[in-house]
């Protein structure tokens, strides 16, 4: 099922805005070792990408903020692509998996090599940056969002970019959108949910309720993220994934902050469609149990923005850009990120037709 408006285009990501303060700014150039990703029509096809990190404070929480680009010959602006993590995987885990003798697991080097500059960060409490007494709740991830923009902003020049956020991740993406929507230029929602009415993962998740209020972090380990590949669609994803996500994720530990997952059974709804007025996709997998198809329709019909999308994708779990149809995953974020811009039919004139 594909249930899409697509009117109009992307639009500009090379317009600055005013400075963010990011506090200390660190660059370090790693090494990169992905093979290349096979991307049709791509002049970056078989170029290396670079890899740096740097660090941002937030109230004294240092943050770990994540880059990777290709080299340019020109200095012109690039279309900026900020990705956004969920509960429970850190950015690197999530966004840039490097999985042997595969390719496109890693969302950061497919758009890096289309000629993108992808960012993410690891939210407070995640991966590299500081494990702390909080939450880590989708209002923190706002926060976190506008202390990662200042760095972008520093190291760019630009503080406008396209939002990608995944399960939790939307959540905080489109929150970040609401709060700050001149730092927005598009924003796509994977694995979204709105309301929670009558989802099955999140029923589920409502239980653990009294549990998860008793400690600000809950445990992860290899049955939990066998469980994540698993609790929709047996076969979504290749079966060594879990292992590999284990593996890259408890070498920052065996907790992840509660916040997310309390919020998202008993604060929903956090994101207001009426005040998102940018380009939006919504991507739902087929099996994703996160939310009905009801839910995420309404939400979109919502929308005000004429350049929207809603597109379904057969083949594919919660975990998308991690699952063995990523491809069609990727091709959808692909499509709607490069959409070209819309000639304004509401003009009183237009150009001239071109002589013969």
């Amino acid at each position: 099922m594909v249930n899409s408006n697509t009117d109009g285009g992307r639009r500009s990501l090379l317009k600055s805005f005013g400075a963010i303060g990011a506090g200390a700014v660190v660059a370090t150039l790693l090494p990169h070792s992905d093979a290349h990703a096979k991307i049709n029509g791509s002049s970056h096809a078989d170029a290396p990408v670079i890899a740096e990190e740097y660090w941002a404070q937030k109230n004294g929480v240092k943050l770990w903020v994540y880059r990777k680009h290709v080299a340019q010959a020109d200095k012109a602006p690039r279309q900026i692509l900020f990705l956004v993590h969920g509960s429970s995987y850190s950015a690197k885990t999530m966004y840039d998996l490097q999985v042997p003798n595969r390719s496109n697991y890693s969302m950061m080097d497919y758009f890096a090599r289309l000629g993108f500059d992808v960012w993410t960060v690891d939210h407070e409490g995640y991966g590299h940056s500081d494990r702390t007494a909080g939450f880590s709740d989708v209002a923190s991830g706002v926060d976190d969002l506008k202390v990662a923009m200042g760095v972008v902003e520093r190291i760019t020049g630009q503080s406008k970019a396209a939002f990608f956020g995944q399960s939790s991740g939307s959540l905080r993406a489109g929150s970040f959108a609401n709060a700050y929507p001149d730092m927005v230029s598009s924003l796509v929602l994977d694995a979204f949910v709105w309301t929670g009415k009558d989802s099955p993962t999140l029923a589920k998740r409502k239980l653990m309720l009294p549990d998860l209020l008793k400690s600000n972090v809950r445990t992860v380990n290899a049955k939990f993220y066998s469980g994540v590949f698993t609790r929709d669609e047996v076969g979504a994803a290749e079966p060594f994934i879990s292992d590999l996500v284990t593996k890259e994720e408890l070498r920052y530990g065996d907790t992840v902050p509660n916040g997310t997952y309390i919020d998202m059974v008993s604060k929903l709804p956090l994101v207001d469609p009426l005040k998102l007025n940018c380009p939006v996709l919504i991507i739902r997998g087929q099996h994703d149990g996160i939310a009905t198809d009801a839910d995420i329709i309404d939400f979109y019909a919502h929308l005000p923005h004429p350049d929207k999308q809603l597109v379904k994708i057969g083949g594919l779990a919660h975990t998308a850009m991690l699952g063995v149809n990523r491809g069609r995953f990727l091709h959808a974020v692909q499509a709607f990120l490069q959409m070209p811009e819309m000639i304004d039919i509401g003009a009183k004139s237009h150009p001239p037709a071109p002589q013969s």
